[in-house]
């Protein structure tokens, strides 16, 4: 049976400090008043970040603003997630997605891990990096709606993120399948919440069309009607390893079987 992603509510806490207490038997300057209300600003702010436990590349992950997020940046922040989820499924992997290139690097460096990228849209403004990476073969840029130039379980698990909510169905009718046709133990898709992005001027003149945001209950009636079925194992391992890391994903997240 489909499990629907949860969609984690923001918790906001409570920012309000309380005020400065006055003792009318003391007289304050308002050097120092102003130098208190500061400190207390920059105490917060620390305890803040601290709170949030966030490493340097979680931050970057983690920093986008509202509306903006990311699903490539998700899955950098879920490969310890997906690691106690796939197992030695992890060892040989395939992300396709716009930025893939940080995603393949981050996979690298990973032990015993081999990493390759594709990259649907343009890269002309791509880092030296990233460019090395497609001069090397390990990324390539190519037209997702065109069948992938990989044989059939050609990677242990593939990751898509990003790349799924710029395509019509008539597209994805061809492409999804085919994703999973790569692959030979799963197809784990990072998608983003209807109402949680908003397009970006950048986007649409990069992709060609702002994203189609869909709710889980769309993708799951999709995946049943092109005989896409859950991975029920990876989805229980990758949620027992969310929880016991208290890790709460920003983008709706789906693991489907390879086709077999």
């Amino acid at each position: 049976m489909w499990r629907r992603p949860v969609n984690p509510s923001r918790r906001l806490g409570d920012s309000g400090g309380g005020g400065l207490l006055a003792n009318s038997k003391s007289r304050s300057s308002p050097i120092l008043s102003v130098g208190l209300i500061v400190l207390g600003a920059l105490l917060f702010i620390a305890y803040s970040y601290g709170n949030s436990g966030a490493s340097g590349n979680n931050m970057e992950a983690i920093s986008r603003v509202e509306g903006d997020y990311s699903c490539t940046a998700e899955v950098q922040r879920a490969i310890p997630i997906l690691k106690k989820a796939y197992g030695d499924s992890m060892h040989k992997i395939l992300h396709v997605g716009p930025d893939t290139c940080s995603v393949v690097s981050k996979l690298l460096k990973e032990e015993e891990t081999e990493a390759w990228g594709v990259e649907p849209y343009d890269i002309e403004d791509a880092d030296t990096n990233c460019k090395a990476l497609v001069r090397k073969g390990v990324v390539r840029v190519a037209d997702i709606k065109f069948p992938l130039p990989y044989r059939p379980k050609s990677f242990s698990l593939v990751i898509v993120s990003d790349a799924l909510d710029y395509l019509s169905p008539r597209y994805l009718n061809k492409t999804l399948p085919d994703l999973a046709r790569v692959s030979a133990d799963g197809l784990a898709i990072f998608t983003g919440y209807p109402g949680h992005q908003r397009a970006r001027v950048s986007d649409v003149s990069k992709f060609g069309r702002a994203a189609k945001l869909r709710s889980s209950s769309w993708w799951i009636r999709y995946f049943i009607q092109t005989n896409l079925e859950e991975n029920e194992t990876a989805v229980k391992k990758f949620e027992q390893a969310a929880t016991k890391r208290s890790y709460v994903p920003s983008c709706q997240i789906f693991h489907l079987k390879s086709f077999h």
